[in-house]
């Protein structure tokens, strides 16, 4: 799991680094005394697991996560017992209190991991999804005769029934593989994507023109059932 501690107190991320290095499964991406500046970062950066303290100055810890879209695992790091209730309640992944022993480190690291896991493999058939809990974008690993294509999610601009086959088309291509209808549909964020067709489903990002009975998506042409037309028109 790809990391970051952030702390305050120079001595508290000088232990958790020295943890965190001679950690396999841990990969450190960097460390914050300035919460602001950890924000910033975040935002920009994929981060699997993030070491945090909870009484900073400019931003507590509870207010960092609460300013998060998409937050990754938290691991509450804190010399106050009366925030472990409350930090409850932000599906964080442990809470460790200062001073931190490495053997109670560990046991943190191994619930993290166990729920970093789970989020990042679901196999549905013939396609595996795998996702960061703080990734926007779904990595799908799509089967396509005897190759697997590694597929973002943000690539895909519309997916095609053809017989047994779904089409994903992608900016890049067109992969065919042995899916229905309803797997295709599962497989994809509903936030991003909708059937607008017993044939079609497209990405709502892609659509350039919306007609009453077609949408655009790069010079593409595809006919909006009567029946899917108005949960389509709700979410654009």
């Amino acid at each position: 799991m790809k990391c970051i501690i952030i702390d305050d107190e120079p001595f508290a991320i000088d232990l958790l680094r020295t943890y965190v290095e001679k950690t396999d499964s841990l990969e450190l991406a960097g460390t914050f005394s300035n919460p602001v500046k950890a924000h910033s970062f975040l935002i920009k950066n994929n981060i699997d697991l993030v070491f945090l303290d909870i009484n900073m100055p400019e931003l507590t810890g509870i207010q960092l996560i609460k300013s998060l879209t998409h937050c990754p695992l938290i691991i509450f790091t804190t010399a106050y017992s009366e925030y472990g209730v409350e930090s409850y309640e932000y599906n964080v992944a442990d809470y460790l209190l200062k001073p931190i022993r490495y053997d109670r480190f560990l046991k943190a690291i191994t619930k993290a991991g166990e729920i970093f896991q789970k989020s990042r493999a679901i196999k549905i058939n013939s396609v595996e999804v795998s996702a960061t809990p703080q990734s926007e974008e779904i990595l799908l690993n799509i089967k396509s005769g005897s190759k697997v294509h590694r597929v973002g999610t943000g690539s895909i601009i519309y997916v095609e029934a053809s017989g047994n086959y779904m089409i994903f088309h992608t900016v890049q291509e067109k992969i065919m593989s042995l899916l229905t209808m309803k797997e295709a549909i599962d497989l994809l964020p509903k936030e991003s994507f909708a059937r607008i067709h017993k044939s079609y489903i497209v990405s709502l990002a892609a659509i350039e023109t919306i007609e009453r009975h077609q949408v655009t998506i790069k010079g593409v042409r595809l006919p909006v059932g009567s029946s899917y037309r108005e949960l389509f028109l709700s979410k654009i």
